[in-house]
């Protein structure tokens, strides 16, 4: 074997590695629905095999980031030959108006399914006025 083909056949398998890293970094994005309501608005992620333990969620003033790993049990000494799905990870992100209040952001996850609840301010709601005979 020649110096260069050596050389080749070290370099294949970290470059085989670093595909297959690459590969892990794929992610995809959820399906998301929002809704908005005179109080706040509702935001919808599909995340089917994502336990709470493997959920994040942040917000800041103005940006939320949603954020999950699928874990995929396998039985001890088996291992997956083939997988339709190759990307293992949700990720999603959004700009938030200055109308709402991300301190007071409530979540809940069932059956796969992310609902994000994030209010209005105050000033921003509608509100009825009450009108008085003179």
């Amino acid at each position: 074997m020649t110096a260069a083909a050596q050389a080749m056949a070290k370099r294949e398998p970290a470059d085989v590695a670093g595909a297959k890293a690459r590969e892990d970094e794929l992610t995809l994005a959820p399906p998301v629905d929002i809704f908005e309501d005179a109080h706040g608005i509702a935001v919808q992620a599909e995340l089917p095999g994502v336990s709470k333990d493997r959920l994040n969620v942040q917000a800041d003033r103005n940006s939320l980031l949603i954020e999950g790993d699928v874990a995929i049990d396998m039985p001890s000494g088996m291992e997956a030959v083939y997988a339709d799905v190759q990307a293992t990870r949700y990720r999603r992100s959004f700009v938030l108006s200055g109308e709402l209040e991300t301190e007071r952001i409530e979540a809940s996850l069932k059956d796969g399914l992310l609902t994000v609840r994030i209010p209005k301010r105050a000033e921003f709601r509608p509100r009825k006025i009450e009108v008085r005979v003179a």
